[in-house]
């Protein structure tokens, strides 16, 4: 019955995980720009997010180890410490791209600019941090994040042509724009296959003291959680294709986004974006925060929980005011909230391969994982898409950057 239950909030996770600001933000920008034909890469990156997942969660499963712990293990701390310079970076840069969707919320509901709530939102999910355990934040704000379905919802309400999203399944090229498509699909890739969530996966697997005998049962989680993400995050585009194409609307700036459920739900589409931002944001905040603190305190050896008060786990807890700080301060500094979420994304898809590699090595290593090695399909699915990533952001961010189609 446990184990069960465990499915169940496995699949409620990924509705808070899965979709975040980067996300919401790249699928409402290829809807709005290039209707349903960047399905195609909302879909590949769920397929290869729930491969990595299931292997995350095999891994702390059969080993005990969480992946930085492993990787550290195996390939050495100076590996370790490019890694942690590497994704840390990144996950800087995407914790205050999630500090901004939640502060875009709030400037939604009360019209003061969002700059002005960045410090109390950090602040917030500082204390939230601070005073709960790993159970409450996982399934509490994943719960929350139930509203994100409403994006479902507004999906089938808009009636699109089921026919074009079919075919919009399989990769095609550009019509127009090309520098902006290829822009759009890596961002979309470097949302969904983000470290962040499968760090954060095996992290919480031993936090909630997995063992062998949940190999079955993650590999349920991974599967039927990450595909009702990767929904979700369709539903987004398509809801952009149908509502904000016709119209004109291109999506450069968030407070655009209300546009998507207003036209289904009324009056009532601004106050379901506002908690959709909101609740999906912050619990991804929580998460990245997180995960820099695991990832910190994993391959430095630092005793690291979220469940023990934070004076028994110090060095964990400042690491996690840390990022929350330096995220805070790059929002309030940086560029446009919208500009920083798909840049963030692009470099979180171009850093994939230097946690991905290590990671599949381990995988096949019985040391680590016994009998449970991966598989050929396994291997191939996570190189070919993590190749794919990284090709597409070391040519579209130039081309992003300087123009040019």
């Amino acid at each position: 019955m446990k184990k069960a239950l465990e499915i169940t909030l496995g699949i409620v996770t990924s509705v808070g995980g899965f979709l975040e600001i980067g996300c919401i933000a790249t699928s409402a920008q290829a809807g709005a720009l290039f209707g349903f034909q960047l399905l195609w890469a909302v879909v590949l990156g769920g397929i290869c997010v729930a491969f990595i997942v299931e292997q995350s969660g095999r891994l702390a499963a059969v080993s005990g180890q969480t992946i930085v712990g492993a990787i550290r293990e195996r390939f050495g701390f100076g590996y370790f410490a490019f890694l942690l310079s590497g994704l840390g970076l990144v996950a800087l840069l995407v914790l205050a791209a999630e500090i901004g969707g939640v502060s875009i919320a709030l400037e939604f509901a009360t019209g003061v600019g969002y700059r002005w709530w960045a410090v109390p939102v950090a602040l917030v999910t500082w204390l939230v941090l601070w005073r709960g355990k790993f159970g409450w934040i996982e399934q509490g704000i994943s719960v929350l994040g139930l509203v994100t379905t409403c994006f479902i919802v507004a999906a089938f309400e808009v009636d699109p042509e089921w026919g074009s999203i079919a075919r919009a399944t399989l990769p095609s090229l550009p019509e127009h724009d090309s520098a902006r498509y290829w822009f759009l699909a890596v961002s979309i890739l470097g949302a969904t296959i983000n470290p962040t969530l499968f760090f954060f996966y095996s992290a919480g697997a031993l936090e909630d003291k997995w063992d062998e005998t949940y190999v079955g049962v993650n590999r349920a989680i991974a599967g039927l959680g990450m595909a009702f993400g990767t929904v979700i995050s369709a539903a987004v585009l398509i809801v952009a294709a149908v509502v904000l194409l016709p119209r004109g609307i291109e999506v450069d700036d968030y407070s655009q986004l209300p546009l998507l459920l207003e036209y289904v739900f009324g009056k009532w589409g601004l106050v379901l974006i506002v908690a959709s931002l909101a609740v999906a944001c912050l619990g991804a905040a929580l998460e990245v925060a997180l995960m820099v603190a695991y990832m910190a305190a994993q391959g430095l050896g630092w005793n690291w929980s979220e469940n023990p008060p934070p004076r028994k786990e110090a060095r964990f807890a400042l690491a996690y005011t840390a990022a929350l700080v330096v995220g805070c301060a790059v929002l309030l500094c940086g560029p446009d909230p919208l500009q920083l979420t798909l840049v963030s994304m692009v470099l979180s898809a171009a850093t994939l391969p230097i946690a991905i590699v290590p990671f599949l090595f381990v995988m096949n290593d019985e040391r680590y994982v016994g009998r449970h090695t991966n598989g050929v399909l396994s291997n191939g699915v996570v190189l070919f898409v993590t190749g794919l990533a990284f090709v597409m952001a070391i040519v579209a961010l130039p081309l992003q950057i300087f123009g040019g189609d």
